[in-house]
């Protein structure tokens, strides 16, 4: 929970929400911006509660498959169940885009340290 990446991201959040899309009208801020946190932002604490309940064993960054798994769970859940279930919700697969790519970005953050290692070992 105290991961500069979960703390910024609610900070953008926060900021994006209350701050940004009241006085600009770009189409990014109001329909993507905050789904792009999902993963920063919503998966720290969900992962903690799993440790809680002992269906996580460690506090390591989350896997790739955690977070593939998160992303495609929430992906259905928000953009096609939810569509189906309330109707004045609309399912959009650039929100799914969104939610991807901020889980790109969690990922190489998260495993910032693999990757410079790596790419240290080998010249590109």
């Amino acid at each position: 929970m105290r991961d500069p990446l979960f703390l910024g991201g609610c900070a953008l959040y926060a900021l994006n929400r209350w701050v940004l899309k009241p006085h600009f009208h770009q189409l990014f801020l109001h329909s993507w911006f905050n789904d792009s946190l999902l993963i920063p932002c919503a998966l720290p604490p969900l992962l903690l509660t799993h440790r809680f309940l002992k269906l996580r064993r460690h506090d390591a960054p989350p896997t790739e498959g955690e977070i593939a798994m998160h992303l495609i769970f929430w992906s259905i859940l928000f953009e096609w169940w939810g569509p189906h279930l309330f109707k004045h919700a609309t399912g959009d697969w650039l929100d799914v885009a969104a939610y991807w790519a901020g889980g790109l970005v969690a990922w190489l953050w998260w495993n910032r340290s693999v990757i410079f290692v790596s790419l240290g070992r080998h010249e590109l």
